[in-house]
């Protein structure tokens, strides 16, 4: 029994060109061609992907922190506290910095702290507000270990867009355009059935959970579901599926902005998928390494007749 060229990037959740590619180059077991169409086994198994060795070694070392992380102590409710707590300020000053909100991280930490900024818009307020009870909502999702839907997607975006009532938690009636952007936005028809199909892909794909999540995060924000407020939910999704599987969340700094827009362009323009993997692996590594180096110091702490 065999599959097409476009089952089988479904399926793979890669790119009918990347499948095509593959054939060619006979690293799929088994595929023939008939006319001007390729035959895939439906067994076929996804061929390694020998582009991006640099990325494989990386998650090979993320793999093995999170290993050693499960095997140490868990970490104590103030101690996850407290690095929640940091970690919000900046991942909220970020989100919304990328998004255009003008709020400097020492003003973003003193709005969550329910302080007024003279001379800034209300509404980088109530994104900073907004965000943050978006990422509330996402820590208690994970704590249910709350499977992705559309529906959840819509909760978390109903927090996020704080100021624009009438367009929260509903997919955009009207077509949008990025300026800049290298492809176009799905139509509003579409929507709904390529959320669909993208949580479905999403479920049922058996790579990495990096690669998993590069690739949701893009094909997400390519649909574009929503009227605002895309950039920030998409970011929240990525770390509800993380936290979820047992890895901490990552924040992507304003600094690295153009970086991040240049691995959107790098999958829509040249089908690679490997800038945007590297760069979330990178900062899940950093993370990583952060939580260990903490309970390292511990441990020395102790031997050293500290922390007693």
């Amino acid at each position: 029994m065999y599959i097409t060229v476009k089952q089988a990037a479904e399926k793979w959740g890669i790119s009918d060109r990347r499948v095509r590619i593959l054939c060619s180059e006979g690293k799929i077991s088994g595929v023939t061609r008939e006319g001007r169409s390729w035959m895939i086994p439906s067994d076929a198994k996804k061929p390694q992907d020998g582009r991006f060795k640099a990325t494989e070694s990386l998650l090979a070392a993320i793999d093995r922190k999170k290993r050693e992380l499960d095997t140490r102590r868990p970490l104590t409710e103030g101690e996850l506290e407290r690095l929640t707590e940091e970690f919000i300020i900046e991942y909220t000053y970020n989100s919304n910095a990328i998004e255009g909100n003008t709020l400097t991280l020492r003003e973003t930490d003193m709005v969550l702290r329910g302080l007024t900024i003279d001379r800034k818009p209300l509404k980088d307020h109530m994104e900073a507000v907004g965000h943050k009870e978006a990422f509330d909502l996402v820590r208690d999702l994970v704590k249910g270990q709350v499977p992705l839907s559309e529906s959840i997607i819509k909760q978390i975006h109903y927090l996020v867009l704080a100021d624009k009532r009438e367009d929260r938690g509903v997919y955009r009636r009207v077509p949008v355009r990025i300026m800049g952007a290298k492809h176009e936005l799905v139509q509003p028809y579409l929507i709904q059935p390529k959320m669909e199909r993208l949580l479905e892909t999403y479920r049922n794909s058996t790579d990495h959970i990096i690669p998993r999540l590069a690739r949701l995060h893009i094909e997400f924000e390519g649909i574009h579901p929503f009227i605002d407020g895309n950039g920030r939910t998409g970011r929240l999704l990525v770390n509800l599926e993380l936290m979820k599987a047992g890895y901490p969340p990552i924040d992507i700094k304003f600094a690295d902005r153009i970086s991040y827009y240049n691995a959107f362009d790098e999958y829509h323009v040249k089908h690679n998928l490997g800038a945007m993997e590297k760069l979330f692996a990178g900062y899940v590594n950093a993370r990583l390494d952060s939580y260990l180096e903490m309970l390292d110091n511990e441990n020395i702490q102790n031997v050293n007749g500290f922390g007693k």
